[in-house]
């Protein structure tokens, strides 16, 4: 049995900011009920009981929102109680939790890092791009709160990445971008291209991110990586760390990378399940852990065909030269009105990726190789 992956939303799409382009604002407009509230505790203890009687060696809980801060510390306490209480098979356990930090304080930081929880800090950029989307509930900038939060994490010694969402504002902006967080000294980092609302036609929000505009962002950024890798301070940057693994014969971590989609368990405030983040749709759910099982939602999401739904590339697609690194992205990407199906929407992006930058990402695998680092 693989490590199962859980992720849970102790606070449903709550949160605390009000971002212009969050897609679960758009996914909860778009289901029955928009939000669930706060998971009970009771809750919580059905969903870590059937996690832990389900998995085998190891597994990973991580934390989502919304905003997952939201849930109270308490509850996180709860959280550690019931695992102790329920892994009587000794699983080993990591945490994970993504939040904005607009709420986190010293005893937030203190729990995290006695906990060994690894953090995602949500970070767009400088100031100007940052607070240009991401406000607080009244309408205030956020980047110098949320700046606060990445000192009090380095201070109690909490392993944090920081995020950044790729739009129309921040992709222009990459190089000013880089030097900050180097600056910053955020050594890890992720870029996650912007999604813009389901079942929409993409490219048409002022935040929409274009194929050539990520197309050109991913190109400077990889140069700026690169000689930051020539001389030996590169920060760890997900995707590109991806492609070289990919190249390497290693099966990539992050599921855009993939081509395929995995299965996330993702799990609503009031216990349903869902198969992805981007899917947390009335049409999508298969189940609820205050009922089911997880051997009743795995037999549930073999009958419901997401995973192999997402095999849905095309024959262009498979027929192109970079369709072993590139293998077609985020199935999100490959779901767009006006398009062909199967057809990713950044298609233009990639190719002009990796006509400029592949042949220096086999370079770079082909080192580690003969350094025996595989």
């Amino acid at each position: 049995m693989p490590a199962i992956h859980v992720m849970m939303k102790p606070a449903s799409g709550l949160c605390n900011m009000r971002c212009q382009y969050c897609f679960y604002a758009d996914e909860m407009e778009k289901r029955s009920q928009a939000s669930y509230g706060i998971m009970s505790f009771a809750t919580l203890e059905n969903v870590i009981r059937r996690i832990l009687e389900f998995a085998e060696g190891s597994c990973t809980i991580a934390f989502q929102g919304g905003e997952p801060t939201l849930a109270g510390l308490d509850f996180f306490r709860e959280c550690i109680r019931l695992e102790q209480k329920y892994n009587t098979k000794n699983v080993t356990i990591s945490h994970a939790l993504q939040t904005n930090g607009y709420a986190l304080n010293e005893e937030w930081c203190q729990f995290f890092a006695k906990n060994h929880f690894l953090i995602g800090l949500s970070v767009d950029g400088i100031k100007a791009t940052h607070d240009l989307y991401r406000k607080d509930a009244v309408g205030k900038d956020t980047y110098f709160r949320v700046l606060e939060s990445a000192k009090l994490l380095e201070a109690a010694g909490v392993e944090f990445n920081v995020l950044m969402v790729v739009n129309g504002k921040t992709a222009p902006k990459i190089r000013r971008i880089y030097e900050n967080f180097q600056k910053l000294g955020f050594s890890w980092q992720q870029y996650i291209a912007c999604l813009d609302p389901i079942s929409e036609r993409q490219g048409q929000e002022e935040y929409s991110l274009s194929p050539e505009m990520y197309g050109r962002f991913l190109i400077e950024l990889f140069e700026l990586w690169d000689l930051d890798l020539r001389q030996g301070k590169q920060p760890y940057i997900r995707q590109f760390e991806n492609y070289v693994g990919i190249l390497l014969g290693q099966f990539p971590e992050s599921c855009e990378q993939r081509g395929v989609c995995s299965f996330q368990n993702i799990v609503e405030a009031d216990g349903s399940v869902y198969p992805c983040d981007f899917y947390v749709l009335d049409e999508y759910r298969i189940g609820n852990l205050n009922e089911d099982s997880f051997e009743t939602i795995h037999e549930r999401r073999l009958k419901q065909g997401f995973v192999e739904a997402s095999c849905n590339h095309t024959e262009e697609c498979r027929a192109c030269p970079y369709f072993m690194i590139c293998r077609g992205g985020c199935r999100r990407h490959r779901e767009q009105p006006g398009s062909r199906p199967g057809e990713n929407y950044f298609c233009q992006s990639y190719r002009m990726f990796f006509d400029a930058c592949l042949p220096r990402l086999q370079e770079i695998a082909a080192a580690i190789r003969s350094q025996g680092r595989v």
